[in-house]
């Protein structure tokens, strides 16, 4: 079983071509995918991954990008794999496209679609997870970065020009500890869903 992500560019006819961007920064997060990331069709794209954990930090990448629609389809995929997304086909990518449709209709812009009653379960906690995201301020991003990027918090106070205790509060506010304690949930629904 496998996981198909199909994203959708949102408000593409008044903004720039974002696709090209999405990909590369994709493609330095996730590495070896089952089939590449890669544009399908006007400002869509598609991936093939095997690992929960990367589904999870792809999707909420793309919901902290704001910009983005993300279903997520688990579920087989036709063998032998093709070289190509574009040329793959399966159960994980119809449910995909069902996961994108209701994204589509979400505030929080991501939805999962899966093989069994799991799925539900992970739709409804990446949906509560991507709403922190997508609520987090810049200020609570600029710790937050700092301290998944390996620094303490004296450090990242020092980064930042404010107190230790600011880039705590700032964390308590962007709900960090949350999301880290929640991303593993996810991942395991997400496994049980395909």
């Amino acid at each position: 079983m496998v996981y198909v992500l199909t994203v959708d560019q949102r408000g593409s006819r008044r903004s720039r071509d974002l696709v090209e961007d999405a990909l590369s920064t994709l493609k330095q997060l996730v590495h070896e995918p089952l089939l590449s990331f890669e544009r399908t069709a006007g400002d869509e794209f598609q991936g093939v991954l095997e690992e929960p954990e990367a589904v999870v930090d792809a999707a909420l990448l793309l919901v902290r990008l704001d910009a983005w629609s993300v279903g997520i389809g688990a579920g087989p995929i036709d063998e032998p794999l093709p070289a190509s997304t574009r040329s793959a086909r399966g159960q994980a990518f119809l449910n995909a496209r069902s996961a994108l449709d209701a994204a589509k209709q979400r505030p929080h812009h991501v939805a999962v679609v899966g093989m069994n009653e799991a799925a539900a379960d992970t739709d409804a906690v990446l949906t509560l997870l991507a709403a922190v995201v997508g609520r987090r301020s810049p200020a609570g991003w600029a710790a937050v970065d700092l301290v998944e990027a390996g620094h303490t918090f004296g450090e990242a106070a020092q980064i930042l020009g404010i107190s230790r205790q600011a880039v705590g509060q700032r964390l308590a506010v962007a709900l960090w500890q949350q999301e880290r304690d929640t991303r593993p949930v996810v991942a395991r629904l997400l496994g049980e869903a395909a």
